[in-house]
């Protein structure tokens, strides 16, 4: 399986710190997260290349052309504002979304960023580009032909909105892939198995019925993101039936996650998809900071194995959450590794 990265574009992001529950701390999306997924990558037989320079196109065919000029001038032009902090944090909200657009930088910082787990430093903008464009290439290189594709995309997307960014997501690159396969597989599905729900690639699909999104996570009632992720979330309009949530409830370990991947196959199964995004993240780990699952290893193994046995359509593997601790590579591997051998078995 070919993987794609840009290490040293893709560190260049880097806020320390971010506030969470009114407490300001050290950030756990850090730069060197990407050199333990190359080595979990490289362990799995992955052979790395790095993607190139695919232009805004590819990313505003998701994107709104505000949000995208907002995300690569943000922090110029926060900066000259005396006093500023080092990173763009919002400190104030719309209360609505159907309101009036202010050319203010800091009125600007709060329609776009729905919290301060997202904070705009210097080199969030270069770094963001080529997570989406290691996104982009693995599209491309399974639409030419490759069976599947890993895209090591740090920092990661599945909460970034079209036009909002949110908890260390500022491009979804599982939407952005998803577009840019769409150029050759009309019906597209994307299955999410991060420890939050994809509330971002959600909203950006919930009303389109060629894209069908599922999502396996930590129970939102108690949970990031909170405001959705729930299993009345079906779409609306003509998606309406394709959207699927399955929440599952704080601890829950490799059985029930994968009972419940069981019935997110079942649903794309129907759905007759024409290629897979797999919106990876292995933050469901039992010893993950996040802490909210308690998913092993060999079960990552397993959760790979039943994804490439019941669905053998051409593939996606976008990166997504999966934090720093001793066992993150390991996990990696452990996936791919089920993943490339039910598709090969």
């Amino acid at each position: 399986m070919r993987a794609f990265l840009a290490e040293a574009r893709q560190a260049a992001h880097f806020p320390e710190h971010f506030l969470v529950n009114g407490v300001m701390e050290d950030n756990p999306e850090h730069p060197d997260r990407i050199g333990l997924l190359r080595i979990g990558a490289e362990k799995a037989g992955c052979v790395l290349a790095e993607p190139r320079d695919h232009g805004l196109s590819p990313i505003a065919a998701v994107h709104t052309p505000a949000y995208l000029r907002f995300l690569e001038h943000a922090h110029a032009r926060w900066s000259r504002i005396p006093g500023a902090t080092e990173v763009v944090i919002p400190n104030i909200h719309p209360p609505h979304r159907n309101c009036g657009y202010p050319q203010s930088v800091v009125a600007q910082a709060g329609y776009h960023m729905s919290d301060a787990s997202c904070p705009v430093a210097d080199g969030t903008w270069d770094s963001a580009l080529w997570s989406a464009w290691c996104a982009v290439e693995a599209a491309d290189a399974v639409i030419a032909g490759e069976r599947a594709a890993y895209a090591l995309c740090r920092p990661p997307g599945h909460h970034a909105g079209a036009d909002l960014a949110g908890g260390f997501c500022y491009l979804n690159n599982s939407a952005i892939a998803a577009r840019r396969l769409q150029t050759r597989y009309p019906r597209v599905a994307i299955l999410d198995v991060d420890l939050h729900h994809g509330n971002g690639t959600q909203d950006i699909f919930y009303r389109d019925p060629s894209v069908l999104t599922v999502s396996i996570h930590c129970d939102p009632l108690r949970f990031y993101p909170f405001f959705w992720g729930y299993a009345q979330e079906q779409g609306e309009g003509g998606g309406r039936g394709y959207n699927l949530n399955l929440p599952l409830p704080r601890g829950s370990g490799d059985e029930d996650f994968l009972t419940a991947l069981s019935a997110a196959l079942d649903r794309i199964a129907g759905f007759a998809p024409d290629a897979l995004i797999v919106a990876l993240g292995l933050d469901a780990f039992e010893g993950d900071p996040f802490g909210g699952l308690a998913v092993t290893t060999p079960g990552y193994g397993r959760i790979g194995s039943a994804i490439g046995d019941a669905i053998g359509v051409p593939a996606v593997l976008v990166q997504e959450g999966g934090y720093i601790c001793d066992a993150l590579g390991g996990n990696l591997t452990a996936f791919l590794g089920g993943f490339s051998s039910a598709r090969s078995g």
